[in-house]
């Protein structure tokens, strides 16, 4: 049986990379899957990529206009959700000495106050019961040159989770963190800044791994999706690292 048979999921982000793979391996599992995404060409593409009923609806996470239209959808179309992937996020490289005021706000209104209220504007239309899976990063526990402020963002993420894991206990609702380390995505080619810095840095980033390379989207996807479902009833308030072992050792 699917794992998330009748389940209605929502993912933020959800137009590339890991956002795009989770959201593909919800519908794989019988999710009704709603994405978020800013630009609308490539959210077409991810609903058409996707499939399966799958929903697009265009908006930032950190405009919270925006997320009262997304949850407004989602009351008249469904009436619920199920299951919640705050995964819209975003880095770039600024060292100490070098960061600026836009780049500390830009950061920290995407990664901390867009997901706060991508979860906090949920919450009623969760019933009895559900799942929050919160993207963040091994750098929540590894400190990596020039990303302080990113780092200290999803370092933000895994405080929420042990904080909203006891406030929702009541209802039932478990709230987990998934910690991903250097996955091939095109946020890591926009990181780097051109194709060949990209290829090094990630040639760099797979040095720094046990297994010896860098992961795929859907590595991270299928642990999402353990934690979205009932073969995780009794995880809440963790922090799965899925990276090789880059941050374990």
């Amino acid at each position: 049986m699917s794992k998330l048979a009748g389940k209605i999921a929502v993912v933020t982000g959800g137009t590339t990379g890991i956002g795009l793979a989770t959201a593909r391996r919800f519908a794989d599992e019988g999710a009704r899957v709603y994405i978020t995404g800013r630009r609308k060409p490539e959210l077409d593409a991810a609903v058409q990529e996707i499939g399966k009923g799958a929903v697009g609806v265009q908006g930032d996470v950190s405009n919270l206009a925006d997320l009262d239209r997304l949850y407004a959808k989602i009351e008249q179309e469904v009436g619920r959700i199920d299951v919640l992937f705050a995964n819209a996020g975003g880095a770039k490289f600024a060292p100490l000495g070098a960061i600026t005021e836009e780049h500390y706000d830009q950061t920290f209104d995407i990664n901390v106050k867009g997901l706060l209220f991508s979860v906090q504007k949920a919450l009623p239309l969760f019933k009895e019961g559900g799942s929050i899976i919160l993207n963040a990063s091994i750098v929540s526990i590894k400190g990596l040159e020039a990303l302080s402020v990113y780092s200290a963002t999803k370092a933000a993420v895994r405080s929420f989770a042990r904080s909203w894991t006891v406030d929702l206990k009541g209802r039932n609702i478990r709230v987990n963190v998934v910690s991903p380390g250097p996955i091939d995505t095109p946020a890591i080619d926009g990181l780097a800044g051109n194709e060949e810095a990209a290829r090094q840095f990630k040639q760099q980033m797979a040095l720094g791994v046990p297994m010896g390379r860098i992961g795929e989207p859907d590595e991270i996807a299928k642990a999402v999706v353990f934690l979205a479902s009932d073969d995780s009833s009794f995880v809440s308030g963790i922090e799965l690292f899925v990276d090789g072992g880059m941050a374990q050792i």
